[in-house]
């Protein structure tokens, strides 16, 4: 495909008329500077105008064996490869027509500002066009002005790019489109992406193993089970691990980070003096824009929430039974948050953050800014709170993280269960799903030591537990070693002082590093049952290998290629 060869359409608003346009007007002017491998248009407004729609469309046949990669919109969303029969899905029924379920529903997705159909697929920030090994990647250089969305519009043989400037009015000029073009294999194509993006890794992470709480416990935590937990992964990991996290549930509330329950008598200062002493970085969670209903901070301050168009609070998610959303375009919320992470780290003494729920910032356009800016805005700002400590991103559009976080997650949350839950069936594409967060780690596999440390969620081992995983053995080293494989940051979420001597084997097997390189992966159907089977070729101590598994069942095999 020549990048250069587009329809450009554009309709904006002016003097309380609509246009279409596909080229420059009286009141519109557009320029691109880009070269045979870019597409760089900026725009020109001699009035202000507020433009709906942008769109760079081309004429692509898209053939019966070509792949489309549809890159999800935030950290949990699914990312993975689809072609010509294929579905991707959105809001599903009934969340798609009751208005309360969408309005916790949607808010964690790009379902306000993208298209789903039959036959239609999307990316957010970057694609690529696969036919067997060659691979043509298409990715933008600048969401910062807002989201860039690509299309394969497989009932029309259409491939469009479009730019998410909803709720802007511009004057003067702005950059509307900055789009590279790259063709190679797999591996060329994010090279040289990652080497034009103009952020780079941080660098600060490379390899970190160990613990969170989450998943046995969730907010069930207590100062006792973090120092049992902490001395059980010291007495079998010893120093195989590096990290050791603690999650959501110290709090008294989310959004009151700095009243404790009662179950933290000492404090979180003294819980990080004693994962030091292990020689462990300490870590914790904080979902910083996020607060309960019933938060103090809500309470005290109505006014620090972000508002919809009506005036009431906005809804940022479901988890928590819902919670709102602080508006960090006002000065007294962002010193709130400040005075948040001063504490966390120069008083408490953490090392590294798990910041959560970062989308719900920019759900909708406000203050004349879209979705991409607010978001791109948002991590500069935490980047300044956080100063040269550890990020670990989750809940985040990927491009705004670029260049901000030092880790992130890249997979929804792992179910306790592998089969998936009937819920995952009629809500959306960011909710829980063991199967759903091993298809992100491999199809987001680009991603690792290249923009930041790829984080798959954390694995089990565990037969028992506050919250048992209900994954047989074979599952559970499945999951371990689909981590340990696609991840730089191996979370286990066990008490590992409980653990057997064969429990330690595959937990200290999984915190090493992967040696190795995977070649490709791609989606496949069992014969007999036709199921959806996911095969990775890789190399591993110089011999080459296919791990194959069923999707549904976990089921899998793992052998050398001749």
């Amino acid at each position: 495909m020549n990048i250069k060869d587009y329809t450009l359409k554009v309709v904006y608003e002016y003097a309380g008329k609509t246009r279409v346009i596909n080229e420059s007007d009286d009141i519109l002017t557009f320029v691109d500077n880009g070269d045979d491998n870019h597409v760089h248009i900026t725009v020109s407004a001699k009035e202000a105008v507020k433009i709906t729609l942008a769109e760079l469309i081309y004429d692509h046949y898209f053939e019966s064996e070509e792949w489309f990669y549809g890159g999800g919109y935030q950290s949990w969303s699914t990312s993975r490869e689809y072609k010509r029969g294929d579905r991707q899905y959105g809001l599903r029924f009934p969340c798609n027509i009751i208005p309360l379920a969408r309005t916790f529903a949607a808010a964690s997705g790009d379902t306000y500002f993208t298209e789903y159909g039959k036959d239609l697929y999307h990316s957010n920030t970057y694609t690529y066009l696969r036919k067997g090994a060659d691979v043509e990647f298409f990715g933008t250089l600048n969401d910062r002005t807002g989201y860039t969305v690509f299309y394969a519009d497989m009932r029309e043989n259409v491939f469009a790019i479009e730019k998410d400037v909803e709720g802007v009015t511009i004057i003067g000029d702005y950059e509307l489109f900055n789009v590279t073009h790259h063709v190679g294999t797999y591996d060329e194509v994010f090279d040289k992406y990652f080497q034009e993006y103009p952020r780079k890794a941080t660098g600060r992470v490379d390899h970190f193993a160990g613990y969170t709480s989450w998943y046995n416990y969730f907010q069930n935590i207590s100062e006792e089970i973090i120092m049992r937990d902490l001395n059980g992964m010291y007495e079998k990991a010893g120093d195989k691990a590096n990290i050791f996290q603690i999650d959501d549930g110290y709090e008294s509330m989310v959004g009151d980070w700095l009243t404790l329950k009662p179950e933290f008598p000492k404090g979180m200062g003294y819980l990080a003096d004693e994962i030091h002493k292990k020689g462990y970085k300490a870590g914790l969670w904080l979902a910083p824009f996020s607060a309960q209903f019933k938060a103090e901070v809500v309470k005290n301050h109505p006014e620090w929430l972000i508002k919809t168009p009506k005036g009431k609070n906005m809804i940022g998610g479901f988890a928590w039974n819902g919670f709102y959303v602080l508006d960090i375009e006002q000065p007294e919320v962002r010193d709130y948050i400040k005075n948040v992470f001063r504490v966390v780290f120069d008083e408490w003494g953490y090392d590294m953050v798990k910041l959560d729920f970062l989308y719900s910032v920019a759900i909708q356009p406000r203050n004349n800014k879209s979705r991409g800016q607010l978001m791109h805005e948002a991590m500069d700002f935490l980047r300044e709170c956080c100063g040269d400590k550890i990020i670990l991103g989750c809940g985040v559009p990927l491009s705004a993280s670029f260049g901000i976080v030092d880790a992130c997650r890249i997979s929804c949350d792992v179910e306790l269960s592998f089969k998936e839950k009937f819920y995952v069936k009629v809500t959306n594409q960011e909710i829980i799903s063991a199967k759903m967060a091993m298809n992100n780690s491999i199809f987001r596999r680009h991603l690792n030591g290249r923009i930041f440390a790829n984080d798959p969620d954390v694995f089990f081992l565990r037969d028992d537990g506050m919250k048992p995983a209900k994954f047989n053995w074979e599952q559970k080293k499945l999951l371990a070693r689909i981590n340990h494989m696609f991840g730089s940051v191996l979370f286990v979420s066990d008490n590992a002082g409980a653990y057997d001597d064969k429990k330690v084997e595959v937990l200290l097997d999984s915190f090493k590093k992967f040696d190795g390189k995977v070649i490709s992966a791609e989606y496949i159907k069992e014969k007999g049952s036709g199921d959806e089977v996911i095969a990775i070729e890789y190399e591993e101590n110089g011999v080459k290998k296919c791990l194959a598994y069923n999707t549904l069942t976990g089921k899998h095999t793992d052998s050398v290629v001749d």
